[in-house]
Order: structure tokens, then C-alpha cells, then sequence
């Protein structure tokens, strides 16, 4: 048991030098390289740079500082959100999209970018719809007369079939010269447009609900016990599971609000987590929040630096995260609860 620990504290000790390695790496790494050391003068001199190169404190402190923190906010996010989702359902296939969530986000920034091109209103009416796919799936869900985790994913899949035929219809009557680019382009995923005002906009839901979910993480263990483990231990396992819904899906809506979908990270980082620090909930949401925002910067970083045009953030994603999820399932040996 001492052993254990101890390894753990390693664990935790490697996983933040990581984070803090790959946050400052991503500050002078790109098609425009400046030196570590000029970072760190372009840091401690602050955003006027003092006698520093007038470029290299614009790209540090306007361009790359507020990417890499949007990167590790979402990063988190999106880790923490799936690894609360596959908790409480109790199936480690669960992703943040289960109920819905970024179908209707999607939904809502493609009509947003159809009604007046990419702005805030795009933005707005992407919480908007990712929040009411969800009430939208619990509403169907209740229909049958109960409240079982299988009644909401059918559910979830019924509304992100609704949505996605309505984005398609969306693309279709789209101007092709002008929105339906946009469209196609931000449904791929991309921190292309971060800025300081989106990193406001959607910082204070991400890190409420994940603050939320962290203080929730003791319940989420007795959730996946059973719901008449959870009344024998005096929680309502129906309330609970709609509070831990409502924050994972709230994380989930803002992350999508400003750079479209991001595939596989709630899916596969709670995997790598659990390989990692165990299935205990208690360790498993903070690592999902490290490791989540290590992957997202690291990947968002070969996505600005790959090529010369940037490539969208959902297909590096998908390529880094589909294979991988199958050699865990291969190594698995169908053994997973």
C-alpha cells in the first residue's frame, strides 16, 4: 500500500512537469520559432515587452498564450466530461457526445454562421442548442416512463441523428462560395480563432463545471456502484446523475461553442487515465484534466506546425485517437466493466 502511494505521488509529479514542459514548449514552438529564453524575457517583461522584438511579444502574448490556454482548458474539460460520463453509465464506450451535446452545439453554430456569419452569435446559439439537445433527450428518455442510463443513451442517439440531418439540411442551402466553408470548417474543429474574449467567454463554464465535477467525484464511485447501493448509502442516485450530467454537458456545450467538434478526447484520455492512477474516481478526474489538456496542446501544436496551412484540430484527433483506442481494446481483452 506504501508502495502505492508512492507511486502515485510519481505519477502525479510527472504528469504536472509534463504539463508545465509541453504550456511553455507551445510558447516558442511553431512555423515561428523564438528561443526559450526570449519567451521567458517576453514573459517576465509582460505583454509591452519592454526592449524585447515587437513580433515576438505579439505572437507570445496575443496569439500563442491564449491558445495554449484555451488548449488546456478544453483539453480538461473534455477529459474530465467523459471520464464523469463513462462513471455514471458505467461503460467505458461513453463519450461527452452520448447525449447529444455537440450535435446540438453543432447545430446551433452552423444555423449561427447560416444567419450571420462567424461571430457571437454563432457562439451563443451553440451553448444554446448543446444545452437544449440534452434537456431535449432527457425529456425523450422519460417518455418510456423511467429514468434508466439505458432510456437516455438510445435517447442521446435519437437527438444527434435529429441534429446531424438538420446540420446536413443546413450545408445543403448553404451559399457555397461563402457560409458553407465556414460551416465545414468549423464543424472539423480548430483554436484558429482564439482570443482573449473567447478564453473569457467560455473559461468561467469550464472551470466551474470541472471545479463541480472534482467535488463530485466521491458520488460519481458510489454511481457506479448501482443505484441500490447509492439509496443504501443515502444519495439520490437520479438527482445526482442529472447534476453530473447537467456540469459534463455544460463543459462539453462551451468547449464546442468556440472550436467546433473535438472527437475522441473524452473518450480516450479517461482510458489512458485509468492505465495510469486506476479507476478510482477520486484520481481519475484530476488525471483526466492533466493528461487531457497535455494531449490537446500537444496536438494542437503539430496542428500549427505540421504544414503550412493549419489542420483542422477534430482530424488530428481522430487519427491520434482511433488507432489507439484500438490497441487498448486489443490489449483489453474484452475485460472491461
Amino acid at each position: 500500500m506504501i508502495f502505492k502511494q508512492e507511486k502515485l505521488k510519481l505519477v502525479w509529479l510527472a504528469m504536472l512537469l509534463i504539463l508545465a514542459g509541453t504550456f511553455f514548449v507551445s510558447l516558442f514552438g511553431g512555423r515561428y520559432f523564438i528561443s526559450p529564453g526570449e519567451v521567458g524575457k517576453i514573459l517576465s517583461a509582460g505583454p509591452r515587452g519592454g526592449a524585447q522584438d515587437s513580433m515576438a511579444v505579439s505572437v507570445v502574448w496575443n496569439l500563442r498564450l491564449p491558445r495554449t490556454l484555451l488548449n488546456a482548458l478544453v483539453g480538461a474539460g473534455l477529459a474530465v466530461a467523459g471520464a464523469s460520463y463513462q462513471g455514471i453509465f458505467k461503460n467505458p464506450l461513453v463519450s461527452p457526445d452520448v447525449l447529444g451535446v455537440s450535435s446540438g452545439a453543432a447545430f446551433g453554430a452552423a444555423l449561427g454562421i447560416l444567419l450571420s456569419g462567424v461571430n457571437q452569435l454563432a457562439t451563443v446559439l451553440a451553448l444554446v442548442f448543446g444545452i437544449l439537445s440534452v434537456f431535449m433527450t432527457y425529456t425523450l428518455s422519460k417518455l418510456r416512463g423511467e429514468s434508466s442510463t439505458l432510456s437516455l443513451v438510445l435517447s442521446g442517439m435519437i437527438i444527434s441523428a435529429v441534429f446531424s440531418a438538420l446540420i446536413s439540411l443546413i450545408k445543403y442551402v448553404a451559399d457555397p462560395y461563402d457560409k458553407l466553408p465556414a460551416i465545414t470548417y468549423w464543424l472539423m474543429g480548430s483554436f484558429a480563432n482564439s482570443s482573449y474574449s473567447n478564453l473569457k467567454l467560455v473559461g468561467v463554464p469550464i472551470l466551474v463545471g470541472t471545479v463541480l465535477l472534482l467535488l463530485l467525484r466521491w458520488r460519481i464511485n458510489i454511481l457506479s456502484l448501482g443505484d441500490e447501493e447509492a439509496y443504501s448509502l443515502g444519495i439520490n442516485p437520479v438527482r445526482t446523475r442529472l447534476v453530473i450530467i447537467a456540469m459534463a454537458t455544460f463543459i462539453t456545450a462551451a468547449c464546442v461553442t468556440v472550436t467546433g467538434v473535438i472527437g475522441w478526447v473524452g473518450l480516450v484520455i479517461p482510458h489512458i487515465c485509468r492505465m495510469l492512477v486506476g479507476e478510482d474516481h477520486k484520481n481519475l478526474l484530476p488525471a483526466s484534466c492533466i493528461i487531457g489538456a497535455i494531449f490537446m496542446i500537444i496536438v494542437d501544436m503539430i496542428a500549427r506546425s505540421a504544414t503550412a496551412a493549419e489542420i483542422p484540430i477534430g482530424i488530428l484527433t481522430a487519427i491520434v485517437g482511433a488507432p489507439f483506442f484500438a490497441i487498448l481494446f486489443k490489449t483489453s481483452k474484452g475485460d472491461w466493466q
